[in-house]
């Protein structure tokens, strides 16, 4: 099935009560949408609001890339979508993918990245992520990234690694075709900035991504972000 075929979204989840009705009930208005849930273990109210909202929940294995393998393997769409449990998808998604996969020579695409707050630092992120999205063609994960089933088993799916399983991916897939972001923005939730300051926080992923393309090992980068 191609991209006239059902979209099948996958969330990982980790103890997200708080925001996966959101989440769940904005892909949900789409028809013929699948979603799933991949839980990985939360204590909280997390898989019973998910069901609740309407999306097929499975157990996995703990760890983000994990989890959206185990969601894809269950999933029944010729196109997948990979979504954060802390990021709403824009009004007419469905539609926007379909789009953006039907263009000439693309492999891949995701959504502009926008902030659920606003203030001036903030803003600047949304705008450096614009810049790195339009030169170096690489959007992460909280972008909410889709692409076909073919070409996600193609590249092997998530590669197993603890941290910028994301990055990884995207890199894989540039060999293949294009990455193409949507002018649609994805609302993501702006906690994990407000929790740990701006530009501590921006400071953090810099250097992880920079340290990751450098060659340090995946499970290091991890442990060191825990810190932070």
């Amino acid at each position: 099935m191609g991209e006239r075929g059902p979209i099948s979204v996958v969330i990982p989840t980790l103890d997200e009560e708080a925001g996966i009705a959101s989440c769940v009930a904005r892909v949900g208005d789409a028809p013929g949408v699948e979603v799933i849930v991949a839980d990985g273990g939360s204590g909280d109210a997390t898989v019973a609001i998910a069901k609740e909202a309407g999306a097929r929940v499975i157990a996995a294995p703990r760890g983000r890339a994990r989890q959206m393998n185990a969601g894809a393997a269950t999933a029944r769409g010729g196109i997948l979508l990979f979504l954060h449990a802390d990021t709403l998808l824009p009004p007419g998604w469905d539609q926007q993918v379909r789009q953006v996969l039907e263009r000439p020579g693309a492999v891949a695409g995701a959504f502009s990245f926008r902030l659920d707050q606003r203030s001036a630092a903030l803003r600047f992120i949304e705008l450096a992520v614009a810049w790195r999205c339009r030169l170096a063609g690489m959007p992460y994960g909280d972008q909410g990234l889709f692409l076909r089933r073919h070409d996600f088993m193609a590249v092997g799916g998530y590669p197993d690694l603890p941290i910028m399983e994301d990055c990884e991916l995207v890199r894989r897939l540039k060999k293949r075709g294009r990455i193409i972001v949507s002018p649609a923005p994805a609302i993501t939730s702006a906690r994990r900035w407000m929790r740990k300051g701006v530009i501590s926080t921006t400071a953090l992923n810099y250097l992880v991504v920079s340290a990751f393309y450098l060659g340090c090992p995946p499970a290091l980068l991890r442990r060191l972000y825990d810190r932070a």
